[in-house]
């Protein structure tokens, strides 16, 4: 068929592998030092890749290319995310305070744009969404809110899309018990909390909510 698809320029490819981190089809992979697409099956035509060339080397053409497989996509995907979980049972941080040292990621990836929405560990899973900031802002974390449960992050002004209807889906489709939702105090932060209510009511489930809010200064605003 003939359809959108893009084309890289590897002359102009200087091998950053910027396009192949912003292609979450995985279309997109790094051989000798450049960047190709290796399944033009798995190029949805969109382009999320062309604004992250620092090069310029990635632009749209017309031609004859296979359709676009979203299946096939969304089992790579999921078979990515397996093969990336990290066991860190048996690790030991290094740093002087250890009041933390048996907190540690639950799942990978973190990132709410590329998380696949079945997974394993979505199973019974205290589910915490928080805003990338949260982290930084408030200094218990790890130890408060991290803790057994399994994490996924973002920030609603910077991926500019709304993550109610991925969120709809792992809160439908897996057996999740709770969601808690972190967010800054600005303005911004209300589309993850507004996402997070929007899923909540589109995925047919009953499940607690918890929001709470941080101030810049790390203390906690609210708790609801």
């Amino acid at each position: 068929m003939i359809r959108k698809i893009i084309h890289i320029d590897t002359e102009k490819c200087n091998g950053c592998g910027a396009c192949a981190r912003a292609c979450h089809e995985g279309a997109i992979g790094m051989v000798d030092g450049k960047a190709h697409l290796l399944r033009e099956d798995y190029c949805d035509g969109l382009g999320d890749c062309l604004p992250a060339c620092p090069m310029d080397a990635i632009h749209f053409e017309e031609r004859e290319a296979p359709a676009y497989d979203a299946e096939a996509v969304r089992k790579a995907q999921e078979e990515r995310a397996k093969a990336t979980e990290v066991d860190f049972s048996t690790k030991q941080t290094s740093v002087d305070n250890r009041a933390n040292a048996d907190v540690r990621l639950n799942n990978w990836p973190i990132q709410l744009k590329l998380t696949p929405v079945s997974a394993p560990c979505f199973n019974n899973a205290e589910l915490l969404v928080a805003a990338d900031c949260t982290a930084y802002a408030y200094a218990g974390f790890h130890g408060e809110f991290l803790r057994n449960r399994v994490a996924l992050i973002g920030c609603p002004k910077l991926d500019g899309a709304s993550y109610a209807p991925k969120l709809a889906q792992i809160l439908g489709g897996n057996d999740v018990q709770t969601l808690t939702v972190l967010r800054m105090e600005v303005p911004c932060c209300g589309g993850l909390e507004f996402a997070a209510r929007q899923a909540l009511e589109a995925c047919g489930r009953d499940i607690p909510l918890r929001v709470v809010t941080f101030s810049i200064d790390g203390s906690i605003l609210e708790d609801k």
